[in-house]
């Protein structure tokens, strides 16, 4: 396609909305990439902040559910991609995700934006909306309102996404890795057509240099048309797993699917039910006119082993870019650290920790930046994991979401059930919890020098209790506290004391073993492979 065939030549500037997700955190460098300028739209835009892309875009604070927000986000904007959902915010999410698409909508036209892209789901045909599951109503209908909204738009459908971190990606994997012999609901025989996340990529930059007079849905999918079982069996083989067992039975409902689901993989039930729900329909495309406007590449769409490979390898590699937790998690607290010692908000409990720490403070800061996920919290492995599982029975995330990267994190990644609120690199790390608590919770890890120059590592938890629940919830654990809390300050210091060598290039390995049962040695192990 040429320059002319659009009003999208190089230079051109899109806003991107959602890039703290999965899909925008990935379009925003391949955009950059194809030499457009790029603004993102973000309510928290700290958390952009460690991106490798960070200071090639520009990052403006936005909310789409507020429409004063979106006018000056929306200025100067020649094509505007709406990749955000309310997925699993609750009963509500239908209006939530239509009110923030009317807005979209409204101020995209005042702004005279030239195109609008929109990636939803893919719809099963013939089936009347009001039979649809509630997710694939609320993509539909956004999709409608961004058609009708009088600015040319491009509405891409795709059903399952594959790729590294993907939320479908997760849920095969986890299924197919964790269980040889599974009882499985009905819709694993429903036909699907997967579509491998950089052919998504693709087209959703592709769709900013379509022609004003092209204003319609796209459905876009791979080559492969497959069942649930065939996946999950296919997916066994190119991991070199055993064919797995495979039962299907009628009795298993979208809810006790989700729940299934969510005790089996990392994706908590809030998410893993509006998927399940969606299974239930064959979506396969009715047609491929996307490729007149976004020509195929010779060996594209991939076809779904091709697909897997490449996410499987990217996982291993610990080279996952953006995870299906890389958006907050509905519910959670959202708001930063209250000030500290002058915060005027209420009861703020602490539990506090140092120790001196025989190392450097890099070897020190080198274990606290690898806490987590495989390496474990470095205290009480099975009450970190109890927590965890408690966690998920009540609808949470659980321990599972594990780490982005396996040796470095960045503002805004998810880490087990905690999200990172700050790093000051070599210094502080910190965490706010997300896991289900009466009150918001963080915890903070230093490591830091005192006056004499030695290392000191310091540790706090905090807690702000709402109402008489909170109050009794930390109460009732903080005699755990010395075990749990002091065990991993005493670890902690362990390990980089045990790992120093007074160098740059100093192990961080842990000595105990982690909430996942792997230890640090097993888990450098499988970050090599």
């Amino acid at each position: 396609m040429t320059d002319a065939q659009g009003p999208s030549a190089p230079g051109t500037l899109c806003l991107v909305t959602g890039a703290t997700g999965y899909i925008g955190g990935r379009l925003v460098p391949e955009l950059i990439t194809a030499g457009h300028r790029v603004r993102c739209l973000a309510r928290t835009p700290e958390k952009l902040r460690d991106h490798p892309w960070a200071g090639q875009a520009e990052i403006v604070r936005g909310d789409v559910t507020d429409a004063a927000s979106l006018a000056p986000a929306l200025r100067d904007v020649d094509v505007a991609y709406y990749l955000v959902h309310a997925l699993g915010t609750g009963r509500d999410f239908e209006h939530t995700d239509r009110l923030a698409a009317r807005n979209f909508a409204e101020q995209a036209r005042a702004a005279g934006v030239r195109r609008i892209v929109y990636l939803g789901g893919l719809t099963p045909s013939g089936v009347p909306d009001h039979d649809l599951s509630p997710h694939l109503r609320s993509r539909a209908e956004v999709g409608r309102i961004l058609l009708d909204s009088g600015v040319p738009t491009t509405v891409l459908r795709a059903a399952v996404i594959i790729g590294s971190g993907s939320a479908s990606f997760e849920m095969l994997r986890y299924l197919t890795e964790r269980l040889p012999v599974m009882v499985t609901p009905s819709w694993v025989r429903t036909r699907i057509q997967p579509i491998a996340v950089r052919d998504v990529l693709r087209y959703l930059v592709g769709s900013a240099r379509m022609p004003a007079e092209v204003s319609r849905a796209f459905d876009i999918g791979g080559p492969d048309v497959l069942t649930y079982l065939d996946m999950m069996q296919r997916y066994a083989r190119v991991d070199g797993l055993p064919q797995r067992v495979i039962l299907p039975v009628p009795v298993l409902t979208p809810r006790l699917s989700s729940h299934w689901v969510g005790l089996v993989t990392p994706v908590p039930r809030a998410i893993a039910r509006p998927l399940a729900e969606s299974l239930k329909y064959e979506v396969v495309c009715d047609e491929h006119d996307i490729a007149t406007w976004v020509p195929d590449p010779p060996g594209t769409p991939l076809d779904f082993d091709t697909a897997l490979t490449y996410a499987l390898k990217k996982v291993r590699d610990a080279q996952v870019l953006t995870r299906w937790s890389s958006a907050s998690v509905p519910g959670a607290p959202s708001d930063p650290l209250p000030t500290d010692p002058d915060w005027a908000g209420g009861s703020l409990y602490s539990d506090v920790r140092e120790r001196t720490v025989e190392a450097s403070p890099q070897a020190l800061w080198r274990v606290v930046e690898g806490i987590g996920g495989e390496n474990g919290w470095y205290s009480f492995p099975l009450a970190w994991a109890v927590r965890g599982w408690l966690d998920r029975l009540v609808g949470g995330v659980g321990l599972r979401r594990g780490r982005r990267d396996a040796a470095h994190l960045r503002v805004g990644d998810s880490l087990d059930f905690w999200r990172v609120e700050e790093i000051e690199r070599g210094r502080l790390l910190r965490l706010r919890a997300e896991m289900r608590l009466p009150g918001p919770a963080w915890l903070e890890m230093y490591a830091e020098q005192d006056e004499e120059g030695r290392t000191r590592y310091r540790q706090r938890a905090l807690f702000h209790p709402r109402g008489l629940a909170g109050h009794l919830y930390w109460w009732s654990v903080s005699p755990f506290h010395a075990v749990v809390f002091g065990g991993m300050a005493r670890n902690i210091a362990r390990t980089a004391e045990a790992g120093d060598d007074r160098g740059p290039a100093a192990s961080t390995a842990p000595a105990t073993t982690g909430a996942s049962g792997a230890s640090g040695a097993s888990a450098a192990a499988a970050r090599a492979e």
